[in-house]
């Protein structure tokens, strides 16, 4: 059984979580890698993300995909002593049709990709399904851009919403 666990960045942005590298930082510290988890990231990017997974990774590690060839190559550059030490792996590939030959991950996670939000977000899912371990986490996230990485919460003043206070994460089963 798939069990996807959703943190609804966007509404939290309204309530002043800031953009930009701190978005990051607080996913990752959603995500809570352990030293042996064996992570998947679907739309890298830069690599920011796999470089802050990385350091809190020992025997474990990250595969990271994006279908972008210049992001990879991006994140490459960033995590060059990572991929050298093994604990990263960076490849240019879509979702639906990335094979690992069966092996399977504790969590995978996504930050900002479209094919979860529009398109056939069904077939992603069911790719994502074969990619997990049964016990795996899947961690979407999603915020709207703002003209500056930080607009959003400079704007609400700083500080969750009344509404939205200890309400960060969703659970639901498939």
């Amino acid at each position: 059984m798939l069990r996807l666990f959703r943190v609804l960045v966007s509404a939290l942005a309204r309530g002043g979580i800031h953009m930009g590298l701190n978005r990051i930082d607080w996913a990752v510290g959603v995500i809570a890698p352990q030293p042996s988890d064996h992570l998947l990231e679907v739309g890298c990017g830069h690599g920011i993300a796999v470089t802050k997974v990385c350091d809190r990774l020992g025997e474990g590690e990250i595969v990271a995909i994006d279908r972008s060839a210049v992001m990879i190559a991006a994140a490459a550059r960033r995590n060059a002593e990572h991929v050298a030490a093994g604990r990263a792996t960076l490849r240019v590939a879509e979702l639906r049709s990335f094979d690992l030959g069966g092996r399977r991950f504790d969590k995978a996670f996504a930050m900002r990709v479209g094919v979860f939000t529009r398109g056939d977000p069904a077939r992603e899912f069911a790719a994502l399904a074969q990619l997990l371990k049964p016990e795996g986490r899947l961690f979407l996230f999603h915020d709207e851009p703002s003209t500056g990485a930080d607009d959003v919460g400079a704007a609400r003043g700083g500080g969750p919403s009344p509404e939205l206070a200890g309400r960060g994460t969703v659970g639901a089963d498939f």
